[in-house]
């Protein structure tokens, strides 16, 4: 199991969960693409032409934007906080900022055409509705997810504060100190 796990990388079962993964994006295309798409002769192709996008737009760029960003993000906060960029806060806030960050992303993409009023005429025709509460909405949302995210790191750092509080800090890789003397020491 040591030998395949380090030839794989990971666990097996990691291994058997993508290979049932795949094996149920294959039935799903399989059974929904031809009968879904219009034209059936080049339904695997759409297909195809938006994994192979999503796959080179993600990786190539915006994972390192991205990467770039959370970089920038942690050593800015530890750099704000008079630390050396190498150490660790007590309780690191970059998790409390990009949790709220990629919510924010994500509905803001999924919003996106409702912020925009795109389609505000066949919108108000199919639900008499405008499309104008949806950037206040989105905007309260995206202030909901921040403040709750910085209540909860407020209340991780009181509670963190009260459990450390009288306890000494210690430089990281540094002994305790005790009083017990050294033997052949008075």
């Amino acid at each position: 199991m040591r030998r395949f796990a380090r030839f794989y990388g990971a666990n097996p079962l990691h291994l058997l969960a993508m290979m049932f993964c795949f094996a149920l994006w294959l039935f799903v295309i399989g059974v929904a693409g031809p009968t879904t798409f219009i034209n059936t002769k080049v339904w695997w192709q759409s297909i195809a032409f938006w994994f192979i996008g999503g796959a080179i737009l993600h990786d190539l760029l915006l994972f390192p934007l991205y990467a770039l960003a959370d970089l920038s993000l942690r050593t800015g906060l530890r750099a704000m906080r008079h630390l050396p960029v190498r150490a660790a806060a007590a309780v690191p806030m970059v998790n409390y900022v990009r949790l709220p960050a990629l919510g924010t992303g994500l509905t803001f993409l999924l919003f996106f055409p409702g912020l925009i009023k795109q389609g505000a005429f066949f919108y108000h025709n199919a639900t008499g509705l405008t499309q104008d509460p949806f950037l206040c909405r989105w905007l309260l949302l995206v202030a909901a997810m921040f403040g709750t995210s910085a209540l909860a790191y407020a209340v991780r750092s009181a509670w963190h504060a009260r459990r450390h509080r009288g306890a000494p800090t210690l430089p990281k890789g540094a002994a305790p100190q005790t009083d017990i003397p050294k033997p052949g020491s008075k």
